[in-house]
């Protein structure tokens, strides 16, 4: 579990460069307590506000459209190897 703060205009897309599809593998759960998410995909994109609960299947990146805040539930190993590549991005 995780608590996440994304100020507005994040786009973690070239974080993402690198894993499969330059997507994130890991998937999400979670609902939305502040602002508005964009979650692309290499299918289209889905956005998600405040009051509402989501799924983020493997395969997307997130971009704040505002300033964002939302719990997210993560399968642990997944989750790491996420962002250990994020991490070795510099």
């Amino acid at each position: 579990m995780a608590f996440v703060q994304l100020p507005q205009g994040t786009d973690l897309r070239p974080a993402l460069k690198g894993l499969t599809d330059d997507l994130c593998q890991c998937p999400h759960w979670g609902y939305m307590l502040k602002g508005r998410l964009k979650m692309v995909t290499k299918d289209g994109e889905e956005v998600y506000e405040a009051g509402q609960a989501f799924y983020c299947p493997p395969g997307h990146a997130p971009v704040a459209l505002e300033d964002c805040e939302y719990v997210d539930f993560s399968p642990t190993d997944d989750l790491t190897a996420v962002i250990d590549h994020i991490t070795s991005q510099g």
